[in-house]
């Protein structure tokens, strides 16, 4: 059976009726086991942003320049994706 709030009682949370969540009837992500876990999210500067056309570009200018520079030997070498 569902219980029903009494309407009388008056909140004091300052929240509209349609922005109370009942948390007891949330569920999982069912989206979160598709992702990726080994992804990273990195946000660019506008004016770095502007110079690259997707994501592609960018990481291949990194992997270009991670090739000039010295590899630390705690750091696992990663292989070119593309």
């Amino acid at each position: 059976m569902k219980k029903i709030r009494d309407n009388n009682i008056p909140l004091n949370d300052g929240l509209l009726p349609e922005y109370r969540f009942d948390y007891k009837h949330a569920k999982s992500n069912r989206f979160a086991d598709k992702l990726s876990r080994d992804i990273e999210l990195v946000t660019l500067d506008p004016d770095v942003a502007n110079v690259f056309k997707d994501a592609e570009t960018v990481n291949a200018v990194l992997r270009a320049l991670l090739t000039t520079m010295p590899q630390p030997s705690c750091i696992k070498q990663v292989p070119n994706q593309k």
